[in-house]
């Protein structure tokens, strides 16, 4: 892995033809893509991994899978053999003990808690915990059911390289290079220094390269604080 493969972004966009066009403006500047359910909706899903992987491209299915452990289990299989690189899911133990059994190469990450979740969220979901030791629950399980690591919020990265396992890798979304808007979903957010100053092994920028009025240079940009941070 490269410095480079630690920037993903994510192609959250409604068409292949638009995801394809970001592609091709980012150029060399960002190796690894999330592809999530909005283009797995467009029915040409699996088309645009086969085109990425021929750019010599890395995938993240950002699928969470959430169903039966069997279920999970067999979708996971067939997913690992379309070249893919990570893949989410969510769900109980066995879930994920179930994803972690079929994942052949293909890397296991089991989400946390949404970035997009604060603590007000998590009561009307019923979770009566405190967030960081739901995601450092979280986090152990996901390591004791086979899973290669977690996805979850910068917020709680100092608690978990302290108290889990280091191998378990981490991939941190919600990464805003200023303060949060207030029209932005994504609550638990945190800066591209931050993120890798307290430990992540990858970030999730979407909105923030996406939207900006150069992605190329945007997403340049965050390569660069990536270097300085990580040298």
């Amino acid at each position: 892995m490269t410095d480079t493969d630690r920037l993903i972004f994510a192609l959250d966009v409604p068409e292949v033809d638009q995801a394809q066009a970001l592609v091709e403006k980012l150029g060399d500047t960002v190796s690894f893509y999330k592809i999530g359910l909005e283009l797995m909706m467009t029915g040409g899903y699996f088309e645009l991994i086969d085109w990425l992987l021929a750019r010599d491209k890395k995938i993240f299915a950002d699928l969470k899978f959430f169903d039966v452990p069997a279920t999970v289990g067999r979708s996971v299989a067939r997913l690992a053999s379309r070249g893919v690189h990570f893949v989410t899911v969510h769900g109980n133990q066995a879930i994920m003990e179930a994803a972690a059994a079929n994942k052949g190469d293909l890397k296991v990450l089991a989400v946390t808690a949404l970035t997009s979740l604060d603590r007000g969220d998590l009561d009307d979901l019923g979770f009566q915990c405190d967030v960081r030791e739901l995601v450092l629950s979280r986090a152990r399980r996901a390591l004791e059911a086979g899973c290669d690591g977690v996805v979850a919020s910068g917020l709680e990265l100092p608690a978990m390289r302290a108290e889990v396992d280091r191998k378990l890798l981490v991939v941190t979304p919600g990464i805003r290079p200023v303060e949060n808007r207030p029209a932005d979903d994504q609550k638990r957010v945190v800066t591209v220094e931050q993120a890798f100053g307290d430990g992540a092994d990858y970030i999730v920028v979407g909105r923030p390269i996406r939207d900006a009025a150069d992605p190329r240079a945007a997403a340049a940009a965050m390569q660069a604080s990536i270097a300085q941070v990580r040298g």
